[in-house]
C-alpha cells in the first residue's frame, strides 16, 4: 500500500462568479477508500476535480505528500467517456499513448476485460454497450495503467442493482490490490459497503471528516444526521 497525505487549506472554486466549493480545509491520510458523500449539488464533483487537478483552486492551496504524478492517477466520470472505437481499443488506448506496443496493449486489455466480465464484448462497438457495461469498460481503461490512485465520480448512478454490484465487487478487488480510491456518491449503502473514511459535503462546505464508522454511528452535525435519516437537506 502506498503512503499518501493530501492537505487542503482554505480551498475554494468559483466559476462565472458562482462559488461551487469552499472555502474548505482538510487532511486525508492514507485511506484505502475515501467516500465523498453528500446530496446532489453538494460540491462532490468539484471536490474530486480539484484533487485530481482538472480544476485549479480560486483560493487556497493543496499539497500532496509524497507528490502525486498525474500519470499515477485515473479519473472515472459520472457519464462514461466513450471513444468511437470497439471495446478493446477503448481499454488499451492509455497504453498506446504511453508508446507500449499494440501486442502488449492488447494482452493487458484482454486481462482487464476478463476482470470486468467484458471479454465477450471485446470487438463490439463500445457505443453498443449497456450503461453498466460502459462504466465497467471505462473502469478497466482507468486501471490498465496501474494507477496508485483512482477518482470515481458517482460511478454507479442510474445503474441497476446487478451492474452496481459488479462494479462494487471490482472496486473492492482493486482496493485489496493496493490502489487507493477517492469516490463521490450520494448512495448511503454504497458508502457503508466501500468506505473507510467519509467527507461529508453540503452546499460546497465540508461539514464532516472522519472514519466511516464514526460518521454513520455518530454524525457531528445536524446536516449529517438529517442526511443519514434520508430527509431532505435544505
Amino acid at each position: 500500500m502506498i503512503e499518501c497525505k493530501i492537505t487542503g487549506v482554505d480551498v475554494s472554486i468559483e466559476k462565472n462568479s458562482s462559488k461551487l466549493l469552499g472555502p474548505v480545509s482538510f487532511e486525508l491520510v492514507n485511506s484505502n477508500c475515501t467516500i465523498v458523500l453528500g446530496p446532489n449539488g453538494a460540491g462532490k464533483t468539484s471536490f474530486l476535480r480539484l484533487l485530481h487537478g482538472l480544476d485549479k483552486p480560486t483560493t487556497g492551496s493543496i499539497t500532496w505528500d509524497p507528490s502525486a504524478k498525474i500519470e499515477e492517477q485515473s479519473f472515472v466520470f459520472q457519464s462514461p467517456v466513450i471513444l468511437k472505437r470497439n471495446v478493446i481499443e477503448n481499454v488499451y488506448y492509455p497504453l498506446m499513448l504511453k508508446g507500449i506496443s499494440k501486442k502488449e496493449a492488447i494482452t493487458q486489455a484482454e486481462y482487464w476485460l476478463e476482470r470486468t466480465s467484458l471479454n465477450h464484448k471485446a470487438y463490439e462497438p463500445a457505443i453498443s454497450l449497456s450503461g453498466g457495461e460502459k462504466q465497467r469498460m471505462v473502469i478497466a481503461r482507468s486501471l490498465i495503467s496501474d494507477p496508485k490512485l483512482i477518482f470515481l465520480d458517482e460511478p454507479t448512478v442510474n445503474l441497476d442493482g446487478k451492474s452496481k454490484s459488479q462494479i462494487e465487487k471490482l472496486l473492492k478487488q482493486v482496493i485489496n490490490n493496493g490502489t487507493k480510491i477517492i469516490m463521490a456518491t450520494h448512495d448511503l449503502g454504497q458508502a457503508k459497503r466501500l468506505g473507510n473514511d467519509i467527507l461529508f459535503l453540503h452546499h460546497g462546505k465540508l461539514l464532516e471528516v472522519g472514519s466511516a464508522i464514526s460518521f454513520f454511528e455518530n454524525p457531528k452535525t445536524k446536516e449529517g444526521l438529517t442526511f443519514l435519516r434520508g430527509e431532505i437537506l435544505q
